[in-house]
């Protein structure tokens, strides 16, 4: 197939409002799919678009339906169904921004998990388009709360992932309470039998367009993959992440269990990782997502369906923990970084035989993914150290150190010089000072003591002071709940959070001298899991009253290695 020659937005006649929220979008030049699919849909004709996620499929088929409805007209003009909650929600979002300049348009999605009651009096105000999953879509249409007599278009984003989950039935209901003369578009990422049948069905003399595979591998990607074991996994990970230093990293394992198996281990080394698949409630999923969207979660641990929908450009790093079952998922998990042009990296962990897989991935996808190997304690020391100098030339070239020098002056002089003042600011901002003497062994392989001996016996790391709560595992506790409390009622980051023991009836943690007083008051009175919690500081721990209680987002993402667990040796 030959190039396709994409479009300016300009060449499109959009109307201005559109034209301008495009622009407010950052977008200059249509991707392949909306340069062949908006002038089609625009025209009037049924449309198959042969496209995944990542192409911009959404604006595709959005730019035109809004440009299609009567905005003076209050009845339901459009429908798009989307195969889950994650993917509607994020279609609605991209609707909304379109829309910023014509607010007489009302779009709502609607799904399973919100109240139905909230939706069927959004429905009753009047909207003209609505986004929604096939489960409650019919669900209105059976309460009538939903006519589809006015409908002019309806768009099936992502058919082939939805008839897979058994929505053929609903979908065939649905199109045929529709009128005979609609527009009918369909967009999927592969065409197997069910999609062509429903096409013939539904579709009248579709138009076919595709972007093929190879803009799909994403040429931008590095890829690498390691060979492990299985009890090392989550080291390797671990290690990975320090390396890289990623701000967006998401993670995929192949099951909800191991979903929440890899988040407990991050969450227990001090990363800020959080969970999304199946059995979270909507409103668990929507924090979840937002807090990813906006960069105060760091890690997103998904499964390759709930991942569906996940549109977020800036994603550094994706790792396959568990390597997928087939090809596509391949593709489509890697397809989350290197998005808008910019570069990413992608890490696939395999076992034994399943390197022979991997190279069945490697010819289906034509990509070259080379042999990796683990960084070493001094490999992850040096990229900190380098990242670290790099930082203080920087600074050293912007000028603006009169008042610092001032400082550094009263230091320097006949005891200390210039040298000496130099490395200890060096120690302090970037080494543990017990570093180099731990040894470098598989986190899985260390001996193991009881945690009543860890708990009794534990001494907080230099600068952390240790509290305790008197709840534990007999109130089905567990490290995440610890972490996702205190970073969510007080505001301190996840990643600052040191060690956590948890016992029957009581746990510990440590937390930066600094921030234990903004703990303490902002846990009082709080719940965890429906219980209430009572945070004091441990006997025999001594601290001071901090200077400020305030910290910012640069220190959350300058700090953010500081409150992991130091089996790595060292410190960043």
């Amino acid at each position: 197939m030959e190039d396709i020659k994409t479009m300016s937005f300009e060449e499109m006649y959009l109307s201005p409002e559109i034209a301008k929220a495009i622009k407010d979008m950052g977008f200059e030049e249509a991707t392949p799919i909306q340069s062949q699919a908006i002038s089609l849909i625009r025209a009037g004709r049924d449309v198959l678009g042969q496209s995944q996620t990542g192409t911009g499929k959404t604006a595709a088929f959005g730019i035109p339906c809004i440009e299609m409805i009567d905005e003076h007209d209050r009845n339901l003009q459009a429908v798009i169904l989307a195969p889950t909650r994650e993917l509607a929600i994020q279609i609605c979002e991209e609707f909304r921004k379109l829309l910023k300049y014509k607010d007489s348009i009302k779009v709502v999605p609607i799904y399973g998990g919100q109240p139905i009651d909230r939706q069927i009096m959004a429905l009753k105000r009047g909207v003209q388009v609505v986004v929604g999953t096939p489960g409650r879509v019919m669900d209105h249409m059976d309460r009538r709360t939903l006519k589809m007599e006015t409908v002019k278009i309806v768009i099936l984003d992502e058919a082939d992932e939805m008839l897979d989950m058994g929505f053929r039935e609903d979908i065939e209901t649905i199109l045929g309470k529709m009128p005979a003369k609609r527009q009918t578009v369909l967009f999927s990422a592969t065409m197997p039998p069910g999609i062509l049948s429903l096409t013939k069905e539904f579709q009248l003399e579709p138009e076919h367009v595709k972007v093929v595979r190879k803009e799909l591998t994403a040429p931008l990607i590095d890829q690498h993959y390691y060979e492990v074991n299985e009890r090392s996994k989550t080291e390797a990970l671990s290690r990975i992440i320090d390396m890289q230093n990623p701000s967006l990293s998401l993670v995929f394992c192949n099951t909800k269990r191991r979903v929440d198996e890899v988040v407990e281990r991050l969450q227990g080394r001090g990363y800020f990782a959080e969970a999304l698949h199946g059995d979270l409630k909507q409103a668990q999923r929507d924090m979840v997502m937002k807090k990813f969207r906006n960069g105060t979660l760091e890690i997103l641990v998904a499964t390759d369906v709930a991942a569906r929908g996940i549109d977020v450009d800036d994603i550094d790093i994706v790792v396959n923990y568990d390597l997928p079952q087939d090809e596509e998922y391949y593709i489509h998990r890697i397809g989350r970084t290197a998005r808008a042009g910019r570069s990413g990296k992608a890490f696939t962990f395999v076992v034994g035989k399943e390197v022979y897989k991997l190279r069945d991935i490697s010819r289906y996808t034509n990509a070259k993914i080379q042999k990796g190997k683990l960084p070493t304690l001094s490999d992850i020391e040096e990229a900190k150290a380098s990242k670290f100098l790099e930082k203080v030339k920087s600074l050293v070239d912007e000028g603006q150190l009169s008042k610092y020098v001032n400082l550094a002056e009263r230091l320097v002089g006949d005891e200390y010089s210039a040298m000496d003042v130099a490395a200890a600011l060096i120690k302090m901002n970037l080494y543990d000072e017990n570093a180099m003497e731990i040894e470098e062994v598989s986190y899985s392989d260390k001996p193991r003591r009881s945690s009543e001996q860890r708990g009794r016996s534990h001494q907080p790391e230099q600068g952390m002071v240790r509290l305790y709560l008197n709840i534990g595992k007999a109130n089905r506790i567990m490290a995440k709940d610890v972490v996702g409390a205190i970073a969510g009622e007080t505001g301190v980051p996840g990643k600052l959070i040191g060690a956590i023991d948890i016992f029957d009836e009581f746990t510990f943690v440590d937390i930066p001298r600094e921030y234990a007083h903004t703990v303490l008051d902002g846990m009082k009175n709080k719940k965890v899991k429906g219980n209430k919690v009572n945070v004091q500081k441990a006997a025999g721990d001594q601290m001071r009253k901090p200077q400020s209680k305030s910290f910012s987002r640069d220190h959350h993402k300058d700090g953010k290695d500081k409150g992991r667990k130091k089996f790595f040796g060292f410190m960043g």
